[in-house]
């Protein structure tokens, strides 16, 4: 009888934990020595909060594997029109319901002290992972939720991370992003 409730427990838990997500390409430009890139949870308006990884670049490499948890809470907001300021998002927007959202942006910094963080001291350069026109954009979300928004922008959100490639023309392309996509970062002055 207890193998009869454990099991089907097991297999719940299983299936409810999700799948590491890496994301991986080449930083193209100048890289001083010791260069990291990291993923930071930002607020709505886009201040980073709280590194949730962060590698070292390696001959002009670089490849993250992004959590399977949740982000902590204070960087946790509800998802509402008024604060999806999305890469291809324009206005009018609409959400199918209700979740909390954080967001992801990628940041490079030079490790001074090469103690593998961020400190206080080390100024951080806002980067943009691109494969060809496409931005990666990153995001979690505590429910499954569609945001749509003008020009065709769509983007159909799983409970957890989603990693996706938003190509911005005379319409918004919004796909998943695949680990066969190779990303690049570019350095500038």
């Amino acid at each position: 009888m207890k193998t009869r409730v454990l099991l089907p427990l097991v297999t719940s838990l299983l299936a409810g934990s999700a799948a590491a997500l890496t994301v991986a390409g080449t930083v193209d430009g100048s890289v001083p020595a010791n260069t990291r890139l990291g993923a930071w949870v930002v607020t709505p308006f886009g201040q980073p909060v709280e590194e949730v990884v962060g590698v070292p670049v390696r001959a002009e490499r670089f490849s993250l594997d992004l959590p399977t948890t949740a982000p902590g809470s204070k960087a946790l907001a509800p998802l509402t029109p008024q604060n999806v300021t999305w890469p291809g998002v324009i206005d009018p927007v609409a959400v199918s319901g209700q979740a909390q959202v954080a967001e992801l942006k990628f940041f490079t910094y030079v490790d001074t002290n090469n103690n593998g963080r961020r400190d206080s001291n080390e100024a951080m350069r806002e980067v943009m992972p691109t494969a060809g026109r496409a931005t990666l954009f990153v995001v979690w979300v505590s429910g499954d939720v569609t945001v749509k928004a003008n020009k065709g922008y769509v983007a159909g959100l799983k409970s957890g991370w989603n990693a996706l490639l938003v190509d911005v023309g005379r319409a918004v392309n919004v796909q998943p992003y695949r680990a066969d996509v190779s990303l690049t970062v570019r350095m500038t002055k």
